[in-house]
């Protein structure tokens, strides 16, 4: 891996190790819960908002096993 991608990552796991992402991460959680209801979508765009919102959620929890995974295969790749 070039110092580049490896410089990269290591800062993305600084990031991931402080109290704020911890924070972030707590605060994501809650907005899933709220936001995984489709009781008050009253259309089809109001539904693939709703989506969209959950995507981005899903992904910003995510992030953390995401990017352990890719940096350890490209660790042993």
């Amino acid at each position: 891996m070039d110092k580049a991608l490896s410089d990269y990552y290591e800062n993305r796991f600084d990031m991931m190790s402080t109290a704020g992402w911890k924070d972030l991460m707590d605060d994501i959680d809650k907005a899933i819960a709220a936001t995984d209801r489709i009781g008050g979508i009253t259309s089809e765009a109001g539904l693939h908002f709703k989506r969209g919102e959950l995507s981005i959620l899903t992904w910003m929890r995510n992030m953390q096993n995401m990017s352990n995974d890719a940096f350890e295969e490209l660790s042993n790749g």
